[in-house]
């Protein structure tokens, strides 16, 4: 992708030079060249259609060629001021010598800024030598900031949970977060680069107007460029970090073969229980009352409730969600275990994204007839019998693998998660007997629509499809926009097999022929 855009990035400034017609071959080249999108961007800078800035307004002025003159170090005869008095114009607004050179000292300071050299050795420069450091705006103030009211260190080893953690300081506006450049060293690279030669008249305005650029334009502009290629780097270590997370989440061996007791615990709504036979397949749902605010009562009455309840469903498991009221229900588990005859294990199950699985428009169809606390206690006993085919359901976000997910690019942070969730599932892959429909549709070559098409198949046993030689053919292929499709194979006991690669043209012929 980064290197599309760069591509991209070529094209556009190549034609935009070329339409000014200030494009020779030599800039082509490095245009390029370049690696970088900065690169490009600094390359083009001088080309770069402006709104109207100080150094404008001095070239409408007729200032330019007193800016050339400075540059060039060509004022030895007389005072600088001499020489500028004959840009004084009051028809043009300049009034005085001390104008005309203001005005030159304008031009001569954007120019520096725009030369890409200046700029790449003054970044890198940055990155090598600089400093970032943060300030609190109200030492008073108490805040998780507070290892950063006073925090310096060099930019080249700050590491990337502090980046992050600074960033977000400062958007809540605890912080005052600055990067200190190695501005003396700075300073006497770009007089070395811009004085030529000793003039008494020119050296002084020349090292005065390098001071203005790097102060007034070059400073903020490589501050702004520093910080967002460190949060850049930052971002990007924090989703490699999601993504290994992620991953291992995702490939936690299932535990095959079990009747599982879904438990989502609370205190004052209840805890709601679901119990899940061997395939996933809900077989009951309740509430009971085990925890604070309750009663001897409410408690004897729960206990007898799952006494009948485990031996009725041959519950082997329990799969006890970590959230509110978890330590409470964990030692009432503790205790009915010790008092029935079964053999019955609880585990704790992280039930991050419970609640957002619960609520979403995917849990509704699936479970229409189902609250969310039901659907929440489902969840949590089908994470444990099989993680992947479960999590697939939960946008990545939600699961809560990371930090910091909320302060980077979101879009980035998405595509590199249900990247992860492809891969886990095109690795492990899936028994289209069982698999749900969005489990399927992280199977490359499946969409959506043949994913839900699949189920609604094994669901509702339609033979909507006919078979032939141990091949489903499609009614609702896509053929307008598709040369070929993913298509079932079956055998008359209606159990999916596996899937292959037809061509939907040799299809409609043997259908026509049939």
């Amino acid at each position: 992708m980064y290197l599309r855009n760069l591509e991209e990035k070529k094209e556009q400034v190549i034609s935009s030079i070329e339409e000014q017609g200030k494009l020779t071959e030599e800039l082509k080249k490095q245009i390029l060249a370049a690696e970088t999108l900065v690169a490009v961007e600094d390359l083009y800078r001088p080309y770069r259609p402006k709104r109207r800035t100080r150094a404008t307004i001095a070239k409408e002025k007729g200032l330019e060629p007193l800016a050339a003159l400075i540059t060039l170090q060509k004022t030895k005869k007389e005072p600088l001021e001499k020489t500028a008095e004959a840009y004084i114009s009051e028809e043009k607004g300049v009034e005085s010598a001390k104008d005309a050179i203001s005005g030159a000292c304008d031009i001569i300071a954007e120019s520096i800024s725009d030369e890409a050299a200046y700029r790449t050795w003054i970044r890198e420069t940055t990155m090598r030598k600089g400093k970032v450091t943060s300030q609190a705006k109200d030492p008073e103030a108490e805040s998780v900031y507070e290892m950063y009211y006073e925090f310096e260190e060099a930019v080249s080893k700050l590491a990337g949970h502090r980046i992050l953690a600074l960033n977000r300081g400062e958007k809540e506006k605890f912080l005052t977060v600055k990067v200190e450049a190695p501005e003396e060293d700075i300073l006497r690279y770009l007089e070395r680069k811009v004085i030529r030669t000793e003039n008494p008249y020119t050296t002084p305005v020349l090292k005065e107007t390098i001071a203005d650029s790097y102060n007034r334009l070059i400073g903020p502009a490589i501050e702004r460029e520093v910080r967002n290629e460190l949060t850049e780097k930052a971002e990007d270590g924090a989703i490699e970090v999601f993504g290994k997370n992620l991953h291992q989440l995702l490939m936690q061996p299932p535990i095959a073969g079990k009747v599982v007791l879904g438990w989502d615990p609370a205190f004052r709504t209840g805890c709601k229980l679901a119990v899940v036979d061997e395939t996933g397949k809900v077989i009951g749902t309740t509430v009971i009352y085990p925890t604070a605010p309750t009663t001897e009562k409410k408690i004897q009455a729960s206990k007898d409730l799952l006494k009948k309840i485990i031996p009725k469903y041959h519950v082997s498991l329990i799969s006890l969600g970590n959230g509110t009221a978890s330590r409470e229900s964990e030692q009432f588990i503790v205790e009915l275990l010790k008092e029935i005859p079964e053999k019955v294990q609880y585990v704790i199950v992280n039930e991050a994204g419970a609640s957002v699985y619960s609520a979403s428009k995917l849990a509704t169809e699936e479970f229409p007839k189902f609250d969310v606390g039901q659907r929440s206690a489902v969840s949590i006993a089908r994470r444990l019998q099989d993680p992947l085919a479960e999590l697939v359901k939960i946008d990545p976000k939600s699961i809560g693998v990371g930090q910091y997910q909320h302060d980077m690019n979101q879009k980035k942070l998405g595509e590199a998660l249900n990247g992860v969730v492809e891969d886990c599932v095109n690795k492990v892959g899936v028994d289209l007997n069982t698999a749900s429909a969005p489990l399927l549709s992280y199977i490359s070559g499946i969409s959506s629509a043949i994913a839900k098409n699949i189920v609604a198949y094994r669901e509702e046993k339609t033979v909507d499809l006919q078979i032939e030689k141990n091949c489903l053919k499609y009614r609702n292929s896509d053929r307008k926009h598709s040369s070929s499709a993913q298509v079932l194979c079956v055998f008359p006991k209606e159990k999916i097999l596996w899937m292959q690669q037809v061509s939907i043209r040799n299809l409609m012929l043997q259908q026509k022929s049939c």
